[in-house]
């Protein structure tokens, strides 16, 4: 082991070092002779000993595994297998809870600067704040997805690897889904599948779907299932989207309908609009003006016809959003739109057409600090500011945080 920090580390490298600010990716930022490290299983101001997983050009990657001076924001990890070089699932199980929503925080701060380009006072007038939702850090997620091995054993995967690691009992699922016979050692096995979903819905529906070459098949429960949230029922394909969160659904839509507060007669784009929770909220709202649900999978297009069929106003447009503001499958000018799109963030193209629609409000869900921060920096290039912002600890004990953002057009 290296005591004194210096350049040209080797991977499988053991170092002293001393931890920095905390980085996305549930990453803590270090420098060993002025490169660069990512720790992880860190907090900051620890004194750790870190052992170098990658090597990249300009930067490095590691995991802290020994702890030489403790923050005292640090607690033992409740999961055993949340630790260097097993389940990558829970990057923070060895933060305090009330310390991962300051982490969280710090991170939506760092890219809506670094990348958003908003200045420090900008942000400070945000009020950047990541907000806990009942239930506590574990027994919260309602689906889980498990790797397969070669042998059959189902598992979940190392940070950054294909490498399935087999786990008797995963700590932040739902209760029902920990009691499924899912994983060793129950004697489950699973030789023709690649992964295996397990679900828990807030309908009380409890399911089990297996993927062979990329189709879904029901093994245990219903092939659809049950959801609650803002006052009405949804179904959906047990393989379909749905918030992971008991109360995601429900923090969402009411984020979303008090920062928009949609008036009768209305219109309304819900984009990216799955089985249609926003759009059942906003037509709930507007008093039958016209809400244009836009999805792309057909699953999500099946659910949110056959969940939104009662209400009038409602049309689901089955197409990417991209392609619908593209080819005037959807046309301004419209009112209010919800922007609720995968990991990656709605991009340019999609927020420069909804700016030209010419909308009184924007909300902007996102599940993704960095690429959401783009999409500031893409709304403001047009004139546009983010008004308001919310975040919500979606995903206890782990990296990922949820954001709903106010954009606002310049003053007419």
């Amino acid at each position: 082991m290296s005591a004194d920090p210096r350049p040209g580390l080797e991977e499988a490298e053991r170092v002293e070092l001393t931890v920095d600010a905390v980085a996305p990716g549930g990453h803590c930022v270090a420098r060993v002779g002025g490169q660069v490290v990512f720790v992880r299983h860190a907090l900051p101001g620890e004194r750790v000993v870190a052992e170098v997983t990658e090597l990249h050009r300009g930067f490095a990657r590691a995991d802290a595994v020994e702890v030489l001076d403790a923050s005292p924001d640090r607690v033992a990890p409740p999961c055993p297998y949340a630790r260097p070089g097993a389940c990558g699932g829970c990057d923070l199980q060895h933060v305090a809870p009330a310390a991962q929503l300051d982490w969280k925080a710090a991170v939506v701060r760092e890219q809506l600067t670094r990348l958003g380009g908003l200045t420090d006072e900008r942000v400070d007038a945000l009020g950047v704040r990541v907000e806990a939702l009942p239930g506590g850090p574990l027994g919260w997620r309602s689906r889980v997805r498990y790797a397969v091995d070669a042998a059959g054993r189902a598992g979940l995967l190392k940070h950054r690897s294909h490498e399935v690691v087999p786990i008797d009992r995963c700590l932040i699922a739902h209760p029902a889904i920990q009691e499924l016979p899912v994983l060793p050692p129950s004697g489950a096995s699973w030789p023709d599948a690649d992964a295996v979903e397990t679900v828990a819905s807030s309908g009380g529906d409890v399911a089990v779907v297996a993927y062979a070459d990329g189709v879904a098949t029901a093994v245990r429960g219903p092939e659809r299932v049950r959801e609650t949230a803002a006052g009405r029922s949804f179904t959906l394909p047990a393989s379909g989207f749905w918030q992971v969160h008991p109360a995601a659904a429900d923090a969402l839509v009411g984020a979303v309908v008090e920062l928009l507060d949609p008036r009768p007669g209305e219109t309304a784009w819900d984009l990216y609009g799955g089985a249609g929770l926003f759009a059942a909220a906003l037509a709930g709202r507007v008093d039958g003006a016209r809400v244009t649900v836009v999805e792309s999978a057909p699953d999500g297009v099946a659910a949110a016809r056959t969940n939104l069929a009662d209400l009038s106003g409602v049309e689901v447009v089955a197409a990417r959003v991209e392609t619908a503001l593209a080819r005037r499958r959807i046309t301004g000018p419209v009112d209010l739109v919800v922007l609720d799109p995968p990991r990656a963030g709605a991009g340019a193209a999609v927020v420069r057409g909804v700016v030209a629609a010419s909308p009184r409000a924007v909300a902007y869900v996102a599940c993704d600090p960095a690429a959401f921060a783009r999409d500031v920096r893409t709304f403001a290039e047009a004139g546009w500011r983010l008004a308001e912002l919310r975040g919500f600890d979606l995903f206890p004990m782990t990296q990922h945080v949820e954001l709903v953002g106010l954009f606002l057009p310049p003053a007419r």
